[in-house]
Parts: C-alpha cells; structure tokens; sequence
C-alpha cells in the first residue's frame, strides 16, 4: 500500500513538472513569436512606405505631363488660328502690286481714248497677275480633247457631235480647272460631246 502510494505520488511529481515544463516552452515560443512577428511588421512597412514613395512619384509624373499636355493644346489651338487669320497673308501682298496697275488703270479709262494703249495696259495687268500666281503655284488644268472625267470636270451641258471619238470627251470649257502645287483646287465647268443619234425606244 505505501508502495503505491509512493509511486502514485512520484508519477504525480512527474506529471507536475511535465506539465510546467510545457507551460513553460509554449510561453518561450510565444515570446519568440512575437519578437520575429514585429521584425515582419517592421519589414511589410518599409515595403509599404516603400510602394507609397513609389506612387506618389508616378502620380506626379502623370499630373506634370497632363499639364505639359494642355499648355501644349492650348499653344496648337493659338497658332492654328493665328495660322488660319493669315494664310493667305503672302498671296494678298504679292497682289497688291496688280491691285496698283489696276487702280492706274482704271484712271487710264477715264481720261484716255486711245484704246491700244487701254488694251496693252490691261494685257500687261493680266500678264503679271497671272506670272505672280504661277510662281505661288497655280496652275491651269489642260482639257484640250480630254476624256470627261468627274473628278476634275463638272459637265454644265452635253451637246451631239457625228464624230464618235469626241463622244464622252470635253468639247468646250466654261471655266477653266486649277491646282495648287499640284493639289485640284477647281473643277472645270466643261460641256460634253454626245452622241448625235437619238436612242431607239
């Protein structure tokens, strides 16, 4: 009986310190989670401050290039309009030199009979107005038996012709076709051959 009292009570003891010890690991593990628990907090904020420096520099960059963006729209709007209130600034002043001609001209006729001399000057006139149109790049369309073409001739009216090879061509220009630089700046009012048998019913 004592001898089972004894290890009963030694079994106890040994229980008891078991159970300590336990105690006692799990509070050291504990306490070593939560040292290594705040050196990874520390870490995931400098990750964060880290990201936040980042976006914050990106954000900048995206503010300052919107705002290059715009002074840059607003600058092309200005010169497109200043470009569009003088386009034809050097065309006109290169005029004003026939608009001069003109004027004289124009006083020739009131004080002048001579109609060769009213003739040659206003064959001078136009000489010049059209030399100076020429070398900005004008250019007259030629449409001396030209095949009708719609994308440069305006038919105002077809007439008949026997010829069938002028059939479907230009027969007379109304008003003459221009390019500038090479560019169709005006159709050519032309009339149109046709032919001259009336079409069977």
């Amino acid at each position: 009986m004592s001898e089972h009292t004894n290890d009963t009570a030694t079994n106890g003891s040994e229980q008891s310190d078991n159970l300590s010890q336990q105690h006692q690991d799990t509070e050291n593990n504990h306490s070593s989670d939560s040292h290594g628990g705040g050196g990874m907090v520390e870490v995931n904020e400098d990750k964060i401050m880290a990201l936040q420096n980042e976006v914050d520099e990106q954000k900048e960059k995206y503010l300052r290039l919107v705002a290059e963006f715009d002074n840059f729209r607003r600058r092309s709007r200005k010169e497109h309009y200043e470009l569009e209130q003088t386009a034809g600034k050097d065309v006109i002043a290169s005029l004003l030199v026939v608009l001069d001609d003109m004027d004289r001209a124009a006083k020739q006729l009131e004080t002048s009979e001579d109609l060769p001399k009213i003739k040659e000057g206003v064959t001078l006139v136009f000489n010049k107005l059209k030399t100076i149109l020429t070398k900005k790049g004008l250019r007259v369309m030629e449409m001396k038996k030209e095949d009708f073409n719609p994308d440069v001739h305006e038919a105002i009216t077809e007439i008949p012709v026997a010829d069938e090879e002028m059939q479907g061509m230009v027969i007379d220009t109304i008003e003459p076709g221009y390019y500038l630089n090479d560019k169709l700046i005006r159709c050519a009012k032309v009339v149109v051959g046709k032919s001259d048998t009336p079409k069977a019913l």
